[in-house]
């Protein structure tokens, strides 16, 4: 999750939103990502640049032999349901992330009420993990001076009183 978590770092210097992916097969990374078409320089906000996608599309320059069985997928957010479905498609079986999506996850649908292409994926999904460095950066992301990216959404504002609650504690 740490090299996910790097990713997420390089996206939110660039003034991406800040998801970092990495897939890890034998204990070794064949693929990473980060999130693309955020930044305000841009003239438009892209929905399709995910972290997850960009990895996944980062295995075909890749130069190990991808075995899905044997795939990890580490995400510094929760994959949302256009990433959930490309990840279960390429086969992994196995999902980590960092920092819940309550606006847009994907791994809580329920997989038996899908058509049959994805009903039979068996997915192993851990959550949580460095889940607090993750929140600090999304918390950090929309405090940022010029930020629109999401901007007064449900997400912002989740992120925003969970750093809020922890600084309680």
């Amino acid at each position: 999750m740490g090299l996910a978590l790097e990713q997420a770092r390089k996206a939110f210097d660039k003034g991406e939103f800040p998801v970092g992916c990495v897939i890890v097969q034998d204990e070794k990374v064949i693929a990473g990502g980060a999130r693309h078409g955020t930044a305000l320089d841009k003239p438009f906000f892209s929905e399709i640049d995910h972290a997850e996608i960009r990895a996944l599309k980062h295995l075909e320059n890749s130069d190990s032999r991808f075995d899905p069985e044997k795939s990890t997928l580490f995400c510094t957010m929760e994959p949302c349901l256009m990433c959930f479905g490309a990840i279960i498609l390429s086969g992994i079986k196995k999902i980590v992330y960092a920092y819940e999506d309550p606006m847009g996850g994907g791994t809580m649908c329920n997989l038996k009420k899908l058509p049959p292409l994805y009903e039979n994926c068996n997915m192993n999904i851990v959550s949580g993990v460095l889940r607090q460095k993750s929140l600090d950066l999304f918390y950090n992301f929309f405090n940022k001076e010029g930020n629109l990216y999401w901007k007064n959404s449900y997400l912002e504002a989740y992120t925003l009183e969970c750093k809020r609650e922890k600084s309680l504690k």
